[in-house]
């Protein structure tokens, strides 16, 4: 019984604890993967997180290859800053990133749902158009008041 219990607290002690998943660290782990494996990885790991997006497979597939063949369009990769985010209660959040690319930035967008006590991915969209929101943000800036 005396090796017992501190064989029994050395394991306890040593046994990583795995916490909550939270979008953040997905989202990390999403650009960790697309800077050294690319698109498909990092989007397999993603959409792994909901059990539902198997019934959209064919969807999933297209943004995947769009998403490797972004490079052809806009050049090299050379990193991400994050723009804001956004929240529906405590369950429903959608983060947007600038991804930057040679020719242009792209918005990456990410949107989590936990429905119950596991963050799962909702939907990720990309679009070109951050530069001309931006510009219509500027005009709506400088209209005059009342």
């Amino acid at each position: 019984m005396k090796i017992l219990i501190p064989f029994l607290c050395g394991v306890l002690l040593t046994t990583p604890i795995f916490g909550q998943t939270t979008p953040e660290d997905l989202i990390k782990k999403f650009f960790t993967e697309y800077e050294s494996s690319g698109a498909k990885p990092a989007l397999d790991h993603l959409y792994g997180t909901n059990k539902w997006i198997a019934l959209n497979q064919d969807a999933i597939e297209n943004v995947k290859t769009q998403l490797a063949g972004i490079h052809d369009i806009v050049g090299d990769y050379y990193g991400h800053e994050f723009i804001t985010k956004q929240s529906a209660g405590e369950s429903f959040h959608l983060f947007s990133y600038l991804v930057k690319y040679d020719r242009q930035p792209v918005r990456f967008t990410f949107e989590f749902y936990k429905p119950k006590d596991q963050w799962t991915l909702f939907s990720f969209s990309f679009d070109e158009s951050v530069n001309e929101e931006l510009e219509e943000a500027a005009k709506l800036q400088n209209l005059p008041r009342q």
